[in-house]
């Protein structure tokens, strides 16, 4: 019976522990936060000032951007000095043009001026899919008819009797049937 009491005993020491960690653990990160509040109100200087770092905006390549990593030092100050480390650093700067998406796409010198587009924020293109509804829509013309729209009377000169010529209708050629969608084949050597 020794054994399984040991057993509860051990497993409620260690429970003890991680409750006791835990707490230690909120306190401490409520701690961070105070002094990460306290640090966002202060202006940049005193900052620096406070932690021993040097502006990062007058860093050159070389210099240790490592202080700016720590917990204590507010994120728009980590966020400066990383813009700077990306700019001095030649390697960092330049892209080697494998970057798929490295382009500024939003540059106004490349946008046509006088553009106009039928895309409507929130609607696409909506005219433009209107106006293929409608012509679908509206009714068939009617077939194309001989130069006759009406029905003619005509005299022959043997005859005092008219002779009455009808409109005749003309078949049109139907629409081909739309070519077949063509597939891409591939062949691999082996």
């Amino acid at each position: 019976m020794t054994q399984p009491e040991s057993n509860f005993w051990s497993r409620r020491r260690a429970a003890v522990k991680a409750e006791e960690a835990a707490i230690v653990a909120a306190e401490e990160q409520r701690k961070e936060a105070e002094v990460a509040q306290a640090m966002e109100e202060k202006p940049d200087g005193v900052i620096l000032e406070e932690l021993g770092l040097k502006d990062p905006d007058l860093m050159q390549m070389g210099d240790d951007f490592s202080a700016f990593m720590q917990k204590a030092v507010p994120e728009r100050l980590r966020r400066r000095a990383l813009r700077k480390l990306w700019v001095s650093n030649p390697v960092l700067a330049n892209l080697d043009g494998l970057v798929d998406h490295g382009e500024d796409y939003s540059d106004a010198a490349t946008v046509i001026p006088d553009m106009k587009t039928t895309y409507q924020v929130g609607k696409g293109l909506l005219k433009h899919v209107l106006a293929l509804a409608e012509e679908k829509a509206a009714p068939a013309p009617e077939p194309a008819l001989m130069d006759a729209p009406e029905a003619e009377e005509e005299y022959f000169e043997d005859t005092e009797e008219p002779i009455v010529l009808a409109a005749v209708e003309v078949d049109q050629p139907e629409d081909p049937a739309p070519a077949p969608r063509r597939h891409m084949r591939f062949a691999f050597e082996n």
